[in-house]
């Protein structure tokens, strides 16, 4: 992929939700909301103290996280909808 986030930054995937509910109820796109967990795909070179120190940040590409629900901006990168989000916009990594 040739883009880059920069400083605290990082390029986001969102991850399909099930089609159905846990007592097999099938939900329909209408009904379903966008999904608040993804994957990562780039993450910027982290945020400046204002010594100019780098904090490196606390995610890499390939983790899979959680963030808020209205987090982050839409973008289309070689035809496919990715969020780019602040790292402090994400809520927690998933193990």
């Amino acid at each position: 992929m040739a883009f880059k986030p920069l400083h605290d930054r990082v390029l986001v995937r969102r991850v399909e939700s099930d089609e159905k509910t846990k007592g097999g109820l099938i939900i329909p796109d209408s009904a379903k909301e966008k999904p608040a967990e993804g994957e990562i795909i780039s993450v910027g070179e982290g945020a400046r103290k204002d010594s100019g120190e780098l904090i490196a940040p606390a995610v890499k590409a390939g983790d899979r996280v959680l963030f808020g629900k209205w987090s982050g901006t839409e973008v289309t990168v070689d035809g496919e909808e990715l969020l780019i989000m602040k790292e402090s916009d994400i809520l927690g990594i998933i193990g």
